[in-house]
């Protein structure tokens, strides 16, 4: 994996991490004040975001183990 790649999925990945942290927070209405506070669809969307990000940053971090060619 280029290093370009590998800097564009961990700026996805922690974009996606801090969205999925925010709709998590207002679906179980921590973050009041929208339309999404205490909805727990947004609960349930932010939970996969978040841990789709993890995915991401997850890839993004590991060192490849494929032999040089």
């Amino acid at each position: 994996m280029s290093r370009a790649l590998r800097v564009v999925l961990l700026v996805i990945g922690v974009v996606a991490i801090v969205t999925g942290g925010v709709w998590v927070g207002q679906g179980a209405n921590l973050i009041p004040g929208s339309f999404m506070s205490g909805d727990r669809t947004w609960l349930a969307v932010g939970l996969v975001v978040a841990v789709v990000g993890v995915v991401l940053v997850a890839a993004a971090l590991r060192r490849g183990r494929r032999p040089q060619r």
